[in-house]
């Protein structure tokens, strides 16, 4: 049996177990794939090898600060500052962790169907680690962002500053915080959705609930809508073929 996970503090709202569990048993793959809930960072790399875990994905709030804990990482994390899927290797007694990025394929496959011409600057809602990634992949597509913030930070706009002039003008949102997800989905970001129009393309990197209220309430300003469902099948597999040994490592 191997043995495969997801890494993070709380993950009651995550679908990540249910996926894998679904995909071994289609695909006659002998392996599990357990919740690895835990309370502080450095807990991981005992936990890894004493449940011999041979990959792992990251979620809230383990992306950055996971980062000092692995061994290797992909070369593309000194640019994106964030990790959300480990290979891990068990020789020899020793753990080898290295990390990866699949958000930035799972976000930019789902994505680009739905840009337009308008879609030319985005605000990005968060500035966590699956944020990292959307600010990566905008700027590999020559989509100029602005993140917002509930906190004053350098080169971030906070939700109060957030005027219908700045919605009017940034085409593209994207919601990267778990505001609006399970177990409160009555909330949304605290922005003036009466700006929203048909031209806007409107991105929830939440999938539970599907739809989420920011979704709905941009969806009734006639945007274009995209939860993260999609999102998150893609960087899956993304993961599977890195766990599994199969990924094209130019993603």
């Amino acid at each position: 049996m191997q043995y495969y996970g997801l890494l993070g503090k709380t993950l009651k709202h995550s679908f990540s177990q249910a996926y894998f569990t679904q995909k071994f048993e289609h695909e006659n793959i002998h392996a599990s794939y357990v919740n690895i809930e835990l309370p502080e960072i450095q807990l991981m790399r005992s936990y890894i090898a004493e449940n011999h875990i041979q990959g792992f994905n990251v979620t809230i709030p383990y992306k950055q600060s996971i980062i000092p804990y692995l061994d290797y990482c992909h070369s593309n994390i000194v640019q994106i500052g964030a990790v959300n899927a480990v290979k891990a290797v068990h020789n020899s007694n020793k753990l080898l962790l290295i990390g990866y990025n699949t958000d930035v394929a799972g976000f930019r496959d789902t994505l680009t169907p739905h840009l337009q011409k308008q879609h030319t600057q985005a605000l990005i809602f968060g500035n966590g680690g699956a944020s990292l990634a959307v600010a990566y992949v905008l700027k590999n597509l020559g989509i100029a962002y602005t993140f917002v913030n509930r906190t004053i930070k350098a080169d971030c706009l906070t939700y109060e500053e957030v005027n219908e002039e700045h919605i009017f003008s940034h085409k593209l949102l994207i919601n990267t915080t778990p505001v609006g997800q399970y177990p409160k989905p009555d909330e949304c970001v605290p922005i003036p959705y009466q700006s929203i129009g048909s031209e806007h393309l409107v991105y929830d990197l939440v999938y539970n609930p599907s739809p989420t209220l920011f979704l709905q309430k941009a969806h009734n300003q006639g945007a274009t809508v995209e939860d993260g469902l999609a999102m998150l099948h893609r960087q899956a597999e993304v993961a599977w073929q890195i766990f599994s040994g199969d990924a094209d490592l130019n993603f």
